[in-house]
């Protein structure tokens, strides 16, 4: 490893370090770096310094140069929703993707455009806003690709993703997060010979098509550096792939049947260990070749039940890995710590997501900060809680927002969180808000 994995994203971004500007963060590893943020939530919770009135959606939000961008969704008027979230119908309607100002969450500017939902889960889209020089592209539900001018809201191009490569919908829609690698947009697509496409960031034009499978999955693409060279991990459901970033060429493949295509968890890497974890079919830990752009499998769970686990089966959760050891929540709510080396559970607790027993798909989000870590859970709380091999510390827990997606038969927040300006933003179907975190 040549290269500090936290370091692969900056060579592409130009920053403010309180900005939340893509998915997972400035260096898209899920840690948060500003300093003077509270050790411990006061009497009463932390300050909301705004709440603003948004549809629904899963994407996050993307907090940069003093706005906030987060995409949702609008039902068209007299069109009813299926009342099981698994059922797959026509449902007419519009995504936006909204401007806020990060001080006031004053609307600043919304691009609509008309989108009729064909997936299960149909609440909103799934991805988070991407801002970069001056630009946001956004990912919708329904693969329509835009590039907007990010103070103005300006279409600068854009795509529909799934009529111009012949793909089809994946069952929970199109989810994978965008990914900028210079002058590369890299996305999950579909169709044949299309599950990843580059595009250049400035006039979508392609540059490069790459794999084959049933469905592109749910994946998010991720840069690495190892053997000596960049790679670029497209985990679908048949196998994890490495590319060559440039060119779109296969390094290496490794077959990988998923059940249901949920490949949804970020990978993750630590020196020459790469981990992937999938709800059904548990995780598997590969060593990166240290001369040559290659893998091989250095430990797998056995267990392909949904309830019947061993390592992590995760559903949507991106684990975190630190000082040898994985802390990840697992498919009915289990936030466990297990040995990266061997993918031994070390210990297991229900304290920060469902604060009992079992609940299927119970999630929350980790995020590090410092010495500690933030915790955002699907009933809407956020809680800072130490986690090492010793076991889970809870530190605080404040209630933030309200759960109201009701997809899953319950309500839950589904949002993966931003964190900048010393302040977390949450969203659910119905608001954003901006809570106050600073010391």
């Amino acid at each position: 490893m040549r290269m500090p994995l936290t370091l692969l994203c900056l060579a592409s971004f130009t920053l403010h370090a309180d900005d939340w500007p893509q998915w997972l963060g400035p260096q898209r590893d899920a840690v948060w770096r500003e300093t003077g943020i509270v050790e411990t939530f006061p009497a009463g919770g932390p300050q909301t310094l705004w709440r603003s009135k948004i549809g629904g959606g899963y994407a996050g939000p993307a907090v940069a140069d003093g706005k906030v961008y987060v995409m949702d969704r609008e039902v068209a008027d007299r069109t009813s929703v299926p009342a099981n979230a698994f059922a797959r119908g026509i449902i007419p309607g519009s995504e936006r993707v909204l401007c806020l100002d990060a001080k006031t969450g004053r609307q600043v500017w919304e691009h609509r455009y008309d989108c009729t939902y064909t997936m299960s889960y149909s609440t909103g889209p799934r991805a988070t806003p991407l801002v970069h020089e001056g630009k946001v592209w956004t990912f919708g539900a329904e693969a329509h690709l835009h590039c907007l001018d990010a103070t103005t809201g300006k279409v600068l191009w854009a795509h529909d993703l799934k009529q111009e490569y012949n793909a089809k919908t994946p069952q929970w829609g199109f989810a994978g997060q965008l990914l900028l690698d210079g002058s590369r947009l890299v996305c999950l697509c579909g169709g044949p010979g299309s599950v990843v496409v580059a595009l250049d960031k400035d006039s979508g034009k392609e540059l490069w098509r790459a794999l084959d499978a049933r469905e592109p999955g749910y994946g998010v693409p991720t840069l690495i550096e190892a053997g000596g060279t960049r790679q670029l991990l497209i985990w679908h459901p048949q196998s994890v792939n490495s590319l060559d970033p440039a060119t779109g060429k296969v390094f290496w493949s490794y077959p990988w049947e998923v059940r249901f295509g949920l490949t949804i968890p970020t990978p993750r890497v630590a020196g020459d260990r790469l981990f992937l974890t999938s709800f059904y079919t548990s995780s598997k830990c590969f060593k990166l070749d240290a001369g040559t752009p290659a893998a091989e499998l250095l430990w797998e769970g056995k267990s392909i039940s949904e309830k019947n686990t061993d390592t992590l089966h995760s559903i949507m959760s991106t684990p975190f890995i630190e000082d040898g050891h994985i802390y990840g929540v697992c498919s009915y709510g289990q936030l466990r710590c297990l040995k990266l080396e061997t993918g031994e559970r070390i210990w297991e607790t229900f304290a920060a997501t469902t604060g009992g027993g079992e609940v299927r798909w119970a999630n929350a989000f980790i995020v590090k900060h410092e010495n500690r870590f933030f915790l955002a859970n699907e009933q809407g709380d956020l809680i800072i809680a130490k986690m090492t091999p010793k076991g889970y510390e809870e530190l605080s827990r404040a209630h933030v927002l309200k759960p109201t997606t009701t997809d899953p038969r319950r309500e839950v927040v589904w949002s993966h969180p931003a964190f900048a300006n010393q302040c977390v933003f949450m969203r659910n179907d119905e608001e954003i808000v901006c809570v106050s975190l600073a010391k």
